[in-house]
């Protein structure tokens, strides 16, 4: 089956990719529509082109803003290990710089872990979340220890297998792992010094560094706004189980499930993402 490019995604929206000087990281962002803002937080070592196949129907209705976490993509590598406060202080000097006050936040795994830290710390800076199986609530040793393998081997050898073993793990189709999704993440993989940046993100696959960094049971209480828990039928972090329980801990949340779809929903599962995120954030309004 033909796969539409990430170019033929984003073509014909008006947009912008730049960087923002966010303390010490120079930080890849990019932006497209307006009106309320919504910020699209990406996965463990990914990067803003994971959302290409939302950004333009999300865009029609929201200010969409993606961008890339220290030591990821193409912002700043990190030469320490980054924990949830180090992620939760980035957003929020984030917003500041982008002169955003108060946001719906939409996160997938890494992100959906630091959009819950986010908006248990910040309530009065968040709307609506989306959250897209999300990471955060789980510490399975051999789930940590395949993302750190997959993962690291990749960042130390970005040989097209590499890169391709690690993206399937992602999927629940391998076809649809595309040549472009691989060359995208092959030249990022590939830049110096991102080996190390590597190491430093993957600290949280450490069974020790995760435990003190797993949301909290209070810090889901404390999640007041409306939320939306997404998971996934072939999802190889954890079962649905886990998603159904944080949004049985979160006071205004519901659960949905996207079928056929593994950890990242890609192309068709990604139009009934889209559709389940808009009916959410407008409240079924056209």
């Amino acid at each position: 089956m033909s796969r539409p490019s990430v170019w033929s995604a984003l073509a014909g929206l008006e947009l912008s990719i730049r960087y923002v000087q966010v303390g010490e990281w120079r930080t890849r962002v990019l932006e497209a529509g307006e009106g309320e803002p919504l910020v699209l937080m990406h996965g463990t070592g990914g990067h803003l082109e994971a959302y290409a196949h939302n950004i333009g129907p999300l865009a029609e209705r929201f200010r969409v803003i993606a961008y890339e976490y220290p030591g990821h993509g193409h912002t700043t590598h990190t030469t320490r290990d980054l924990e949830l406060p180090d992620y939760v202080a980035h957003l929020d000097g984030l917003f500041d710089a982008l002169g955003v006050d108060r946001t719906n936040l939409s996160g997938e795994s890494l992100g959906g872990w630091v959009a819950l830290k986010y908006a248990a710390a910040h309530p009065e800076r968040v709307g609506k979340v989306v959250l897209n199986t999300p990471g955060g609530t789980m510490a399975t040793p051999e789930v940590m220890e395949r993302i750190r393998s997959l993962s690291q081997a990749a960042a130390d050898d970005p040989t097209e297998e590499r890169i391709r073993a690690r993206l399937e793990w992602l999927m629940a189709d391998p076809s649809s792992v595309t040549d472009e999704l691989v060359d995208i993440r092959r030249a990022i993989y590939a830049r110096p010094g991102f080996a190390e940046s590597m190491r430093h993100i993957l600290c949280l696959q450490d069974p020790v560094i995760r435990a003190r960094n797993l949301v909290t049971d209070a810090e889901l209480a404390a999640v007041t706004g409306p939320a939306l828990v997404v998971w996934t039928s072939d999802d190889p972090s954890g079962p649905a189980a886990a998603g159904m329980s944080m949004a049985a801990k979160m006071p205004d949340a519901r659960f949905e499930v996207i079928k056929d779809a593994g950890h990242w929903p890609q192309w068709e599962q990604s139009e009934t993402f889209n559709a389940l995120a808009l009916e959410f954030l407008t409240g079924g309004k056209p």
